[in-house]
């Protein structure tokens, strides 16, 4: 079983920055890809960022830019550094990994962690 526990959300003045964090523990085997998803309120959950386990990123058009996503591999970490941020980057953000065991992918999710851009 992996645990997520996520930091760093809050409220910030558009045009402000926020770093969002999200560490595994528990049971882990290895950790292949890591990212970020967030869902406002009256919208789906939409893709935000991902990253490899070579760092290699994606990103949402609506993010790029703005957003950058990094992990730390030894300690089992994916960050998400938020600048410029807008009104409509309010939302939960929830992290997720795909912990790869024995050949199976299982993906875990983060409680969420509220993020609030005044305008």
């Amino acid at each position: 079983q992996v645990q997520l526990v996520e930091s760093g959300g809050g409220l910030v003045q558009a045009g402000g920055s926020l770093r969002l964090s999200c560490a595994a523990s528990g049971r882990i085997f290895s950790i292949n890809t890591m990212g970020w998803y967030r869902q406002a309120p009256g919208k789906e959950r939409e893709l935000v960022a991902t990253i490899t386990r070579s760092s290699s990123p994606n990103y949402a058009d609506s993010v790029k830019g703005r957003f950058t996503i990094s992990r730390d591999n030894a300690k089992n970490t994916v960050y998400l550094q938020m600048n410029s941020l807008r009104a409509e980057d309010t939302a939960v953000y929830y992290c997720y990994v795909l912990h790869l065991v024995l050949g199976n992918s299982l993906t875990y999710w983060g409680q969420g962690t509220q993020v609030t851009v005044s305008s």
